[in-house]
C-alpha cells in the first residue's frame, strides 16, 4: 500500500470516528461539547460511539428567532 493510500485511510478513519461530532455541529445540537467529550473519550468502545451518534441525531431543532420589523430600531 502506498504512502498516499495510508494517509487517505487515516484521514477517512478519523472523519468516520468523529461522525457524531460533525452531525451534532451541523444540526446545531445544544450539547455539542458533551457529544464531543463522549465521542473522544468513549468512542473507541463502539458502544460509546453509537451512543454519541444517537445523541447527535435526536437533537431538538434550535428555535429560530423571528425578525420583528417594528423592533429593529430599539
Amino acid at each position: 500500500m502506498s504512502g498516499f493510500a495510508v494517509v487517505v485511510l487515516i484521514v477517512a478513519s478519523i472523519a468516520w470516528y468523529f461522525l457524531p461530532l460533525w452531525l451534532a455541529i451541523s444540526r446545531k445540537h445544544e450539547h455539542v461539547e458533551a457529544i464531543f467529550a463522549l465521542n473522544l473519550l468513549a468512542g473507541w468502545t463502539f458502544v460509546g460511539w453509537v451512543v454519541a451518534l444517537v445523541w447527535a441525531l435526536v437533537s431538538k431543532p434550535v428555535p429560530q428567532r423571528r425578525r420583528n420589523p417594528y423592533m429593529e430600531d430599539l
